[in-house]
């Protein structure tokens, strides 16, 4: 199921979270402020004390508890997880700091229409701790990716991505946050060119204006995109 319906004017959405909603808060804002041509159907968290939670709320947004110990096994939960999606129409399923690893039948069913932003430029980095291990490396440039969600853990076919230079003096919490600021920017853009119907995903490569990509569009820091 690889199409998006992006003839509507505002592509519906469903959010998945797990913790503070940083990004969530960059997409309501965007479709609040009439940069981003998306409406935020709902949000579903796999943890009733996300702050994610509250945003969503603040914004008058539906929002649903899905915990993984109220089912049997990880099937399951994604099973029930799909019904709640599938029941709000979404055009597009966004995962925004959503911790859980999905099964395949899962991703294959929202295969071109599910989306994921990683902090760190894949596929270098993928997993936990990205900071700490870039930190660690000595990387001079890392940054974060927007992805289309495969079956491979943070391997589908990168959509965009933006760089961050590492400072002299960061530490994990001072790159961490600098990256957030920069995947605010980035996570809205991406939306908007998909609600637009500018990207697409095609078998395993992303389509950008009606061109195959062979690497993802680069975003600069500093820059700013219409």
């Amino acid at each position: 199921m690889s199409s998006l319906n992006t003839t509507q004017r505002n592509l519906p959405l469903v959010v998945l979270v797990s913790g503070a909603g940083t990004n969530l808060q960059a997409i309501l804002e965007a479709c609040a402020q009439g940069s981003l041509p998306a409406t935020v159907e709902a949000v579903i968290s796999d943890r009733g004390t996300a702050p994610a939670l509250q945003r969503a709320a603040a914004a008058g947004i539906t929002t649903h508890v899905l915990q993984p110990q109220d089912y049997p096994d990880r099937a399951s939960y994604d099973r029930v997880l799909a019904l709640l999606i599938d029941s709000h129409a979404p055009g597009l399923v966004v995962l925004a700091g959503f911790m859980r690893i999905l099964n395949d039948a899962f991703v294959q069913h929202y295969r071109g229409r599910m989306v994921n932003i990683h902090p760190a430029l894949l596929p270098k980095y993928r997993g936990l701790r990205t900071h700490r291990r870039v930190l660690a490396a000595g990387e001079r440039e890392p940054g974060s990716s927007v992805q289309f969600v495969t079956r491979e853990l943070d391997g589908g076919p990168v959509i965009a991505q933006s760089k961050v230079p590492v400072r002299m003096d960061d530490t994990e919490r001072s790159l961490t946050a600098r990256v957030q600021a920069c995947e605010h920017r980035l996570y809205p853009q991406v939306i908007r060119w998909i609600a637009e119907g500018r990207v697409r995903l095609a078998d395993e490569s992303v389509v950008f204006d009606g061109a195959r990509r062979r690497s993802p569009v680069i975003m600069d820091w500093d820059e700013t995109t219409s």
